[in-house]
């Protein structure tokens, strides 16, 4: 739809955009970024004729840019610039009209009855119809530039070149835009091309992405390619994560702050910050510690403070567990969203806890466990339903830096030194017969203070792993042990 080949061009005799080559597909949603000063809205303005090009060649839909009159150029691309903070005192109504001006023939085109209707389908589908008769000096920022891209639309384009749209928009009409862009690349065979300060924006909506940095095109390609976080880091100067988006295939940029000066470090995480009552057990940090957890308040990843592990009764109603959950670690006065909560059938009263230290970091295990759901987990099948209470919920604090690999490989260091603490004891899967591997209802819990030093890696054999697999075989054995000679087994 857009070629440019080896294009530079500026204000003066000093290009801004130097040597740039690159091709938009039609019906594409095509997003430009770039720190400031990068070139983008003068990109913007060579593309859309508003500026000449020095040097290098611009074809939209196939023709030379510099062969389309104004109006031809009008009917095949429709342009919202920044937004300026200048109005006249034209009505909304008439100022999305004038959208429809490049369609209209003869030097007194007449206003059909299908400029209406088009006039009155986008104000609809930006949702300013209710103001049409307001004028354009009454309206705040965000309303007027939804007006400005209700008169480009109604331009009926081929190709709608849009510098920052979001900006002076609230969430909600920022997603509303985005969708009705993104949707009309399919339904309207509309090409899109937006210029994006918000990375996680561009990054969600656009099919390819063009970096700018000082004026070049430092490379053009998919969201996730183009958004990585070393070319990132180096070109914006500065320190950011990158992590997928939870719903979407796509990536989000996440800046890192500096450590301000008052933030407290957190110290570190051992039985001093364990409490015990009757129906729970409650650890706390001084910080949020990032976890990752099969807890029934606060699964997968999160940061949080308050870690319940919380007796229920055997025959305990699980129906809305997770609202119940929560109406619990409320009424103990803790925030939910603050809190990674698990549950146990189990008398807490069994809990094991080990401190282990290793060379710059430690680590903090809890264990309650109940084996009377023993079951191998290779013959789940036989297993129709929990007819005995026996979990084994596990905790492992890590006063130290985790990196996410070390997360999931500390879940199955985990999980092999419980499995080993089973066969230790000759529990079996009363069905089968066979050697348990767990129970029915097991969770796990890691958390780390992300102080300290990187611990890269939590296999068997890597320092964090030795001690998570010595931490949580120890206290697995000793819980279970306890879980055994209390009432012979019962709980």
């Amino acid at each position: 739809m857009i070629e440019m080949k080896h294009v530079s061009g500026g204000y003066g005799s000093e290009p801004v955009v130097k040597d740039i080559t690159f091709e938009i597909k039609s019906q594409e949603f095509f997003g430009i970024i770039g720190p400031n000063g990068s070139g983008k809205t003068t990109l913007a303005k060579l593309m859309s004729a508003l500026l000449p090009v020095q040097s290098g060649t611009i074809h939209a839909a196939g023709k030379a840019l510099e062969d389309y009159s104004a109006k031809e150029l009008a009917r095949l691309m429709a342009v919202l610039p920044q937004h300026s903070s200048q109005t006249f005192s034209y009505t909304v109504y008439e100022t999305v009209s004038l959208g429809r001006y490049a369609h209209q023939k003869g030097l007194f085109g007449s206003f059909t009855a299908e400029d209406e209707q088009i006039v009155q389908e986008v104000m609809q589908q930006t949702g300013i119809s209710v103001y049409q008769d307001a004028k354009l000096d009454q309206l705040s920022g965000g309303e007027r530039q939804r007006v400005y891209l209700a008169q480009a639309l109604a331009q009926n384009p081929s190709i709608l070149l849009l510098d920052e749209p979001t900006n002076h928009l609230d969430l909600a009409y920022q997603k509303d835009l985005l969708d009705l862009l993104k949707r009309w690349t399919k339904e309207k065979e509309l090409t899109v091309i937006a210029i994006f300060h918000d990375l996680n924006l561009a990054g969600l909506y656009c099919d390819r992405l063009l970096l700018l940095e000082k004026g070049y095109d430092y490379v053009c390609d998919t969201p996730d390619e183009v958004l990585k976080k070393e070319r990132l880091e180096r070109v914006y100067e500065t320190t950011i994560e990158k992590n997928p988006h939870p719903k979407v295939p796509k990536p989000q940029i996440m800046l890192v702050p500096e450590l301000l000066p008052d933030q407290i470090e957190t110290e570190r995480v051992d039985a001093r910050r364990l409490e015990r009552e009757d129906d729970m057990m409650l650890l706390t940090s001084e910080t949020p510690l990032k976890t990752m957890s099969s807890s029934v308040i606060g699964a997968g990843m999160g940061w949080y403070k308050n870690f319940i592990n919380r007796r229920v009764p055997a025959n305990y109603d699980c129906t809305d567990h997770k609202a119940e959950m929560e109406e619990f670690i409320a009424h103990k006065g803790l925030d939910p969203n603050d809190t990674a909560g698990m549950m146990t059938a189990v008398n807490l009263e069994d809990a094991a806890e080990v401190f282990l230290e290793g060379d710059g970091f430690s680590i903090y295990v809890v264990v309650t466990a109940g084996s009377g759901t023993a079951l191998d987990v290779t013959r789940g099948e036989q297993h129709a339903e929990i007819t005995r209470p026996g979990t084994i919920n596990t905790w492992v604090f890590v006063n130290g830096y985790v990196l996410d690999e070390a997360f999931i490989q500390a879940i199955v260091t985990a999980t092999e030194a419980k499995t080993k603490a089973l066969q230790r004891l000759s529990i079996t899967d009363p069905y089968s017969g066979t050697s348990a591997t767990g129970t029915a209802t097991d969770s796990f819990l890691i958390a780390a203070t992300q102080q300290g030093d990187v611990l890269q890696f939590a296999g068997p054999i890597t320092p964090l792993g030795i001690l998570i697999a010595k931490g949580v075989y120890t206290c697995t054995l000793k819980a279970l042990d306890s879980y055994q000679k209390r009432n012979n087994g019962g709980i």
